[in-house]
């Protein structure tokens, strides 16, 4: 049976219809209709309608979210998309879908997507990391999602970035309301804002890395940087939770020199005489938000 998965992001929401297999069927995104609750509800329940319209069945739906579902109080918490917190999402959604929905912080989508059938299959622990419009992550042992307590396992974005150096701290203020959250120098506009705070020249991350490419010294101090953070950051994880690998996901794991730099910098920073956590590139690349949303229902 076919079932629907929807990445609800901050700039796109995306729904496909996934096969039991994992393939995708049919998908489809529309652009997020930002500090619009009620807009967003709207727009996730076109698109599975759409989806079941185009396909004749209804189907079981699992929604990717930025923050997750407080435990405590049954609302949003912790979303970078800030219109989201304190609203009833699971409810609301299941109301206006007739049918109930089962939601789950969108990293952790993620990692489930690689872990099942991806880059991380077989893979016993999985650390699956979000570098794009904010920085998230999400844990998986033996194909299974770790929550946590409190629903935060695998938050290491807003943790404070480790070993700072001078100028790192107390870092840029973040939407969470602390500052020097890792998420505020490995995000996409992180990177944006540390190039431009050193050359005053407002370039996205894509331009960024463009430039890099073509011999910009400052655009590739940046990323020199960017991949030191990223490795402290990373370190950190690897040295609580010991991971077998970690699959980055989001804009800036299209960043190929991720994948030998980060490692060879680790090194440094990881307690360890030997390091043989491995650092991949995803498998189903953007897809992978909406496959693991449909597999929520695969989950107990």
């Amino acid at each position: 049976m076919l079932r629907i998965g929807v990445d609800l992001g901050g700039t796109k929401i995306e729904a496909a219809a996934v096969a039991p297999d994992g393939q995708i069927v049919v998908r489809e995104r529309v652009p997020t209709p930002r500090d619009d609750y009620d807009g967003t509800i709207a727009a996730v329940v076109r698109l599975v309608g759409r989806l079941e319209g185009d396909l004749g069945q209804t189907m079981t739906v699992g929604v990717g979210m930025p923050g997750t579902m407080s435990p405590a109080t049954g609302l949003v918490k912790n979303a970078n998309s800030v219109w989201l917190n304190g609203r009833p999402l699971d409810r609301d959604l299941s109301e206006q879908l007739a049918r109930p929905v089962r939601l789950a912080n969108d990293a952790n989508c993620f990692a489930l997507s690689e872990a099942r059938g991806g880059a991380a299959t077989g893979v016993p622990v999985v650390f699956g990391v979000i570098i794009g419009t904010g920085t998230g992550g999400g844990i998986v042992v033996n194909g299974r999602v770790v929550t946590g307590r409190n629903a935060v396992a695998g938050e290491w974005g807003h943790n404070p970035l480790p070993w700072p150096r001078a100028g790192e701290w107390p870092g840029a203020p973040c939407y969470c309301g602390l500052r020097g959250c890792i998420e505020t120098f490995l995000s996409g506009p992180g990177l944006a804002r540390d190039y431009a705070g050193v050359t005053g020249d407002e370039r996205t991350s894509i331009e960024i890395v463009e430039r890099a490419a073509g011999g910009d010294p400052a655009a590739e101090a940046s990323l020199q940087r960017y991949e030191d953070r990223c490795a402290r950051a990373l370190a950190s994880v690897i040295n609580v939770l010991d991971p077998d690998i970690i699959v980055l996901g989001g804009g800036m794991s299209n960043l190929a020199r991720l994948y030998t730099n980060v490692p060879r910098l680790w090194l440094q920073y990881v307690f360890s005489d030997r390091i043989d956590t491995t650092l991949v590139a995803p498998r189903f690349g953007d897809a992978s938000g909406v496959r693991g949303a449909a597999w929520l229902w695969e989950e107990p």
